[in-house]
């Protein structure tokens, strides 16, 4: 794939702001802590008709650097049948807005790649399937203390489904 100018332009510009010029001040303080984090929310997947499925789930975010954090996310979605979908992902987040280590609220963007395993029990049987998976979106944390802090994301994600969940999140420091 063939970026342009601009394209590659943006990329730098994209790579030095998350990297940070400040990445020199933010090691010399304790390093960013890790994380992990409960969720809960609400699905749609796309059909005739909107097939809405309860979401509940786990992930770990270990920081790379001043903006960025990886991890990974276990997510189990019920349906009010006998829908049941798993998806297992590795997440990258990328934080935006101000100084992650001084605000209060945190804005970020995240995207995800894994596995998705889906199954439906019918009269006759069960159905299983599985699949690659992806998930991108936005959300906030909104930090109540030094170590909890509280947010919400929305996400659109294969197979085709948005989900909006909140999330309560511990972290400790890093030695």
């Amino acid at each position: 794939m063939a970026f342009g100018w601009r394209g590659r332009l943006a990329a730098g510009l994209l790579a030095a702001w998350v990297g940070g010029s400040g990445e020199a001040r933010a090691q010399a303080r304790s390093p960013r802590p890790v994380a992990v984090e409960a969720t809960g929310g609400w699905a749609g997947f796309v059909d005739d008709a909107t097939i809405e499925q309860a979401v509940f789930g786990v992930s770990g975010r270990v920081p790379l650097g001043r903006r960025l954090s990886v991890g990974p996310e276990i997510v189990h979605m019920i349906g009010a049948t006998t829908d049941r979908n798993t998806f297992v992902l590795g997440s990258l987040w990328i934080d935006l807005g101000p100084t992650p280590e001084t605000a209060r609220v945190v804005p970020y963007v995240v995207v995800g790649a894994g596995y998705m395993h889906h199954s439906h029990r019918f009269p006759n049987g069960r159905f299983t399937s599985g699949e690659g998976s992806f998930t991108a979106g936005g959300g906030a944390r909104v930090h109540v203390t030094h170590r909890v802090y509280v947010g919400g994301d929305v996400r659109i994600g294969w197979e085709l489904h948005l989900r909006t969940t909140a999330h309560v999140g511990v972290t400790w420091p890093r030695h």
